[in-house]
Order: structure tokens, then sequence, then C-alpha cells
């Protein structure tokens, strides 16, 4: 079955949707760059901004000076750390050296070493002093960095409230902006939807149809892609319950939108063949019989079969015979394909 448009009017219709896309397009970047702008109206706002300062100054304070004091303790105690392992390495091989020279003297038994045991023994004395000293040392900076870590877990601790009191109070703020520039997105999303919609209804087949189609696009971006994404979650009860709405919206919609094409169809098909017929357009037909259906009820047809010339379903007359040669044509067709004559 050949096509209803013809050639050049199909492609014209092909520039006249991509006119349309182009037109949807240059839209949806005007309002993109304008819902981008709109957070921009709110000040913003940090956590900082609900801390109390007189509360919490203080104790950063404390909190700075403690930890300059944390990082001094540890240099120092890695300083002392590493003095009192050198010293310890230096009294271990003394004290070994010492045992060794003792054992000796012991087998030997010389009186006359008996001064040089008490120097060797007061030399290693000395260093066992100065490991102690530096064990010493390593003792205080270990209590110093103690002292400087509990002092900054003070303040933290008692920094820890006030922190808290401030980051609830900056979540309801940030709750609160977020849900007047949604506003403020809606309040340019549901006028745009309502001229969509009125466009739709009433201008979609008119002359300027690219251009009804493209605003209808835009308008479909800006409320799923400009609005949608940005709706409050409040746990998801807000999203879902949006959701929910919609739907029945949608639902309800459509259920009555095919309930009242039946209606038209059963109205219709109840109405005699010539008033049927003077209702449907010839390209209407035309692509309803390529589909294998009746033009009039919409039922399915074997319109390849020669020998169904009616719908079975509403009784329209699909195919009939020329006047002028009697050749089998379609009952739509203003000529006759075969001689050419005037139906």
């Amino acid at each position: 079955m050949a096509r209803s448009l013809r050639l050049s009017e199909s492609w014209f219709n092909r520039g006249l949707w991509v006119l349309a896309l182009v037109f949807a397009g240059f839209l949806i970047g005007l309002g993109g760059t304008i819902v981008g702008d709109l957070p921009q109206v709110e000040s913003r706002i940090t956590q900082e901004s609900f801390v109390d300062q007189r509360a919490i100054a203080p104790l950063r304070t404390q909190r700075d000076a403690a930890g300059q004091a944390l990082a001094q303790a540890q240099a120092a105690l890695d300083q002392a750390s590493l003095a009192a392992d050198s010293s310890a390495k230096v009294y271990a091989s003394a004290r070994n050296n010492f045992e060794a020279w003792v054992a000796t003297r012991t087998a030997t038994e010389r009186p006359d070493q008996d001064n040089e045991l008490l120097a060797r023994t007061a030399q290693l004395d000395e260093l066992k002093a100065d490991m102690d000293r530096t064990q010493a040392a390593v003792d205080r900076q270990l209590k110093a960095r103690l002292d400087a870590q509990q002092a900054a877990d003070r303040a933290e601790a008692a920094m820890a409230p006030l922190l808290a009191a401030a980051d609830a109070r900056y979540e309801t703020a940030r709750r609160a902006a977020e849900l007047r520039v949604f506003l403020y997105r809606l309040a340019l999303t549901l006028p745009l939807l309502a001229i969509a919609g009125w466009l739709f209804r009433h201008k979609r087949g008119s002359q300027y149809w690219p251009f009804v189609w493209g605003f209808i696009l835009f308008a479909l971006f800006a409320f799923f892609v400009e609005l949608v994404p940005y709706l409050p979650s409040y746990g998801g009860y807000v999203r879902y319950a949006v959701g929910i709405l919609l739907t029945l919206l949608v639902g309800r919609w459509a259920i009555t939108a095919a309930s009242a094409y039946l209606a038209r169809q059963k109205l219709a098909e109840a109405q005699p063949e010539t008033q049927r017929r003077q209702e449907l357009t010839y390209d209407t037909a035309l692509i309803r019989l390529a589909k294998s259906a009746c033009p009039a009820c919409e039922r399915p047809v074997e319109v390849k079969n020669t020998e169904v010339d009616f719908c079975p379903h509403c009784g329209i007359g699909l195919f009939d015979r020329c006047t002028n040669c009697g050749t089998r044509k379609n009952a739509f067709a203003p000529f006759c394909h075969a001689c050419g004559s005037k139906a």
C-alpha cells in the first residue's frame, strides 16, 4: 500500500521536525541557564554561620594551643628517643666489655688491677647514669605529649555539642534554602507546563506546529530534567508522594481519554457509512490500510485478501470497482489506479 504523503512532503515534514527540535534546544539552553542561576538568589550558607562563636572561640584556642604543644612534644620525644637509644647502646657495649674484663681479671687474680677495676666501674656508672637521664627525658616528653593530647581531646569534647547544634541548625536552613530554590523552579516550570498543555490541545495541528511541539518538548524537559531531580526528598516521602500523584493524574487522564475514544468509536460505528467516510481523510485512510487496519474502526483487516471488500467489524467499504473500467480499487482513492478516472 502506498504511503499517503508525497515524497517532497515527507522530507518537508522531517525538516519541520528538525526545526522543532532546534527551537526546543535553544529554549532548553535558555531555560537551563536561568534555572542554573536560581540558587544565586539565595545567600550561601555554611555550618560556621550557625556556630556560637563566643562559646567556641576559647575552646578552639585551647585546641590549637594543645595541638601546637602536641607537635612540639612529639618532636622533642623523637629527639629524646634517639638519644636514649644511643645511650643504651653505649652502656650495653661498655657493660659487655666490663664483664669480659672482670672475667679475665678473676682468672689471672692480679691485685695490681684493683685501681683499674675501680676506674672501669666508675666509668660504667657514669654511662648508666647518662642512660637513666636520657630515659627520664623520654618519659618527660611522653608525659608532655599525653598532657597535650588530653587537652586537645577535652577541647574537642567541649566543642562537639556546639558543633552538633550548629549542624542541626545548618541542615534546617539548608533544606529551607533548597525548598525555596525548588519553589522558584516550580514557579517557572508550572506555567510552562500549562502553556504546553494548552498548545497541545488547541494548536498542535496548526500551521505553526513545529514551534508548538518545540515548546512542548522544552516544557517537558524543564519539568523532568530541571525540576524533578531537585525535588526535596525528606526521606523519600515527598518524591514518592509526588510520583504517586503524577501517576494518578496521568493514569486518570489516560483512562478518561481511552474511554472517550472508545465512546467516539462506538458512536461513529453507529452512523451511516456515507457520514463515516466523509469524516475520514484520504491520508488517514491510506495510513491505516497500510497497517492492515480498518480506517474507520481501526481493527485488523486482511487487506491483501482480494475477496475482502468490506470491514468485517464495522461494515465500511474498503475496496470497490471503478465505474469506468471495472478494476478493483481502494474505495477511498479519488482516482482509479488502472484508468485514472475520477471516482
